[in-house]
């Protein structure tokens, strides 16, 4: 995520904690270099021009220049702006008052729109919420076909009509909703190529007959200042009260993320980093400003973590691992669990530090031949890896798409830990090791 701008800040980072003594001088000629950075990752010009004057006028205060790490004060200040330029706290969704509470999804054409409707229902189903989608984009057929299978896949209904009036589909969708036991529905309006005064049109309507309690932007984060200006039309129109940004995960610049708040005035609250259902994130000003600056996100990651791990599965692998009875099956359904958190090369974003292992790619495509090997083994095959000879592994070489040396390399690799395991359980506490030591062969 923002790669090039996380490299090129963790640069100029760099330089500034080295320097022995800031002066006015190496100040303003690290800041000119951040504004650069900042220009090149697509930030708008207004708001990297604001953001470098905060920053300088703080750091050239008497508290940084005569402070024992003066770079480390600089880069704290940078740090704090950036979360102050993000929005400084998360603001949650309003969904609060008589059910259902309305979220009206509005986007350009090709921004994400119709997969986020998806994540935010599949979000808020698990955490209880009853939601329904409505099928309001009457101009693609296939966005209301898909927006059907994504509904079908996360088991929340979607409304539609075979009519060409968006406003009627949506009243229509808030009278079924207020006969069921719906109590959030999400409108998945129509995106268009480029602003235009019918899609502008049809959304202020639909606005101006249901009175929405969230209309969320989705904003590509991929389009650069393109977005915000979108972001801005929209915002004169209907008055947003939220922001989502998508595609942050396949961009190298992503400069919105750091201008839209700004420019608009509301706040972003989600951010979308894949393709998967599961990969919808809050924002956190503090959390992403921490990516940013390759602190990482600790907190984001341990919360990823605890909804993709099951407590009493985990409870029960420990009690395998402690009986040396970790078997294929156990390591698969670890994997599965891992794979719930999103790509790797997110997870890595959120470890601190983890910008030094920048050369270190993550192969996604590597996790990706692991799980076809393990679906091509047998249930036996799984619980006993060492009855698994030269013709079972031709066979499930075969069968996974890959090579016989594969196999061997993934056979080995578990080996290896369920050694490393076994040592593991039979470390004793320190003061039980230091009784033993008079038994050493070399005593």
């Amino acid at each position: 995520m923002l790669e090039q701008l996380q490299d090129n800040l963790q640069t100029i980072f760099k330089n500034l904690r080295g320097q022995g003594k800031i002066t006015e001088q190496n100040v303003s000629e690290a800041l000119r270099e951040v504004r650069r950075t900042l220009l090149e990752a697509d930030v708008n010009y207004t708001v990297a021009k604001s953001f470098i004057a905060r920053v300088k006028e703080k750091a050239l205060g008497e508290k940084v220049l005569t402070s024992i790490t003066p770079g480390q004060m600089v880069v704290k200040i940078i740090h704090d702006e950036m979360i102050n330029l993000l929005g400084e706290a998360h603001v949650p969704l309003q969904l609060d008052g008589l059910p259902p509470a309305m979220i009206m999804v509005v986007g350009l054409q090709g921004s994400g729109k119709t997969t986020f409707v998806a994540k935010l229902a599949k979000q808020l189903k698990e955490s209880g919420k009853r939601p329904m989608l409505v099928a309001a984009d009457i101009y693609r057929p296939a966005a209301i076909d898909q927006l059907e299978i994504l509904g079908q896949s996360i088991g929340v209904p979607v409304y539609r009509e075979d009519t060409k009036n968006a406003v009627k589909i949506c009243k229509h969708a808030l009278a079924e909703a207020r006969q069921s036991d719906v109590n959030v529905l999400i409108f998945d309006t129509a995106g268009r190529l480029h602003i235009d005064d019918t899609m502008m049109d049809e959304v202020g309507n639909i606005h101006k007959e249901l009175k929405p309690k969230e209309i969320l932007f989705v904003a590509d984060g991929m389009i650069g200042q393109d977005a915000v200006n979108a972001a801005k039309a929209f915002n004169e129109r209907l008055d947003i009260t939220g922001i989502v940004l998508t595609k942050l995960d396949g961009d190298t610049r992503g400069g919105a993320a750091l201008s839209i708040r700004s420019v608009t005035g509301k706040p972003i609250k989600y951010i979308s980093l894949g393709e998967t259902l599961d990969d919808l994130e809050l924002f956190y000003p503090d959390r992403f400003a921490n990516r940013i600056l390759g602190k990482g996100d600790v907190v984001s990651l341990v919360e990823k973590a605890q909804e993709a791990f099951d407590e009493k599965e985990a409870e029960k692998l420990e009690m395998k691992i402690k009986k040396n009875a970790f078997d294929l099956q156990d390591f698969q359904n670890q994997l599965k669990s891992l794979k719930k958190m999103g790509p790797l090369s997110s997870l890595v974003d959120m470890i601190p530090g983890a910008q030094k292992l920048k050369n270190a790619q993550v192969d996604e495509s590597q996790f990706s031949r692991t799980q076809a090997i393990l679906n091509s083994m047998t249930k036996k095959e799984k619980e006993k890896p060492n009855i698994i000879n030269a013709s079972r592994r031709k066979r499930i070489a075969v069968g996974s798409g890959t090579q016989v040396m594969d196999v061997n390399r993934l056979l080995n690799q578990f080996d290896q830990m369920k050694k490393m395991m076994k040592r593991v359980n039979k470390m004793k506490l320190p003061k039980q090791a230091m009784g033993n030591m008079n038994n050493l062969p070399w005593n």
